[in-house]
């Protein structure tokens, strides 16, 4: 079978990393990268020894399979519209879209043309996450910390669509059921959007899940804890390290999880690949992203209620 022949559109940190990842994997041909920037793409193009053009519409006549658009969230839309209709698969960096209205069509239009949407929910290859979701059959209570610094180049969105909304996704997909009510606070500091914020909510079957998420916090920090009637589990994302903890005889005792450390930037790619060559639904569509964007616009919308 041919290898998946794709291109990436965004050459900024990210993007750089999925052309590097692409131009290495076995599964695919790295055709072409494109960004506004003509600097950039020439540099980039070159780098890896590839084609190059600063519009992405000229891509269509490299003839390729698949894209990865790792633009402006306000960019979305437009950009993977035109390659959907176009009949080009697509890998969408998060979030899906700014808004509900967008991404519904992407998904109806996808379906339409029997096309491919993932979304960079990079978590959801996180090996650590991977490796201990088979141990949670019944959160009771998740507490989650996304910390770090400002980093001027995502602007466009506040803390909830450019962070927290990982942990949501991540949440929702731990979790089978409804939620029952959202409470939510957030501070604007550097941006007109919220850039810290705290969200508690409240699922039917009684779980509670806390998160918090900070772009102006010096030090990083990106844990959850997931909480049970007989354990817990503390997970760092970034080192990709678990422990569990179960009391035993009055006394709590603490266990590493034995994790296969892998990039999970890498997993994704490879699982979008996977998904092109074989024909199969991605662990995170365009359903799993639109439900996770329609958790944080909630998140959102309360935070406008409750400005602090």
């Amino acid at each position: 079978m041919r290898k998946p022949r794709i291109a990436v559109v965004g050459l900024g940190s990210l993007g750089s990393r999925h052309a590097e990842i692409y131009s290495k994997l076995n599964n695919v041909n790295l055709v072409c990268v494109c960004d506004i920037d003509k600097h950039k793409a020439c540099v980039i193009g070159k780098s890896f020894k590839k084609p190059w053009c600063t519009d992405y519409k000229e891509l269509l006549s490299k003839h390729i399979d698949a894209v990865s658009i790792v633009t402006p969230t306000s960019n979305h839309y437009k950009t993977a519209k035109f390659f959907l209709h176009s009949g080009i698969h697509v890998l969408i960096e998060k979030p899906i879209t700014k808004t509900l209205k967008e991404a519904n069509e992407l998904i109806k239009l996808a379906k339409r043309k029997k096309l491919i949407i993932q979304v960079g929910h990079v978590e959801r290859f996180n090996s650590a996450i991977q490796a201990v979701e088979k141990l949670l059959p019944k959160p009771r209570f998740i507490e989650v910390h996304r910390l770090g610094p400002f980093k001027p180049r995502v602007k466009d969105v506040g803390v909830v669509l450019d962070l927290m909304i990982h942990d949501i996704d991540i949440i929702l997909g731990l979790i089978k059921s409804k939620i029952k009510d959202i409470q939510a606070v957030g501070v604007k500091i550097l941006t007109k959007h919220e850039d810290i914020a705290n969200a508690r909510i409240r699922f039917k079957n009684g779980t509670i899940c806390d998160l918090t998420a900070s772009r102006v916090t010096s030090d990083s920090l990106r844990k959850i804890r997931i909480f049970q009637k007989d354990c817990y589990i503390s997970l760092d994302y970034v080192t990709q390290e678990a422990v569990i903890y179960r009391k035993i005889k009055n006394k709590i005792a603490s266990k590493k999880i034995d994790i296969k450390k892998e990039g999970p930037l890498k997993n994704e790619l490879s699982s979008f690949a996977h998904c092109l060559i074989h024909k199969k639904r991605p662990i995170v569509s365009g359903i799993e992203a639109y439900n996770a964007l329609q958790v944080a616009h909630k998140i959102i919308r309360k935070l406008e209620k409750n400005k602090l």
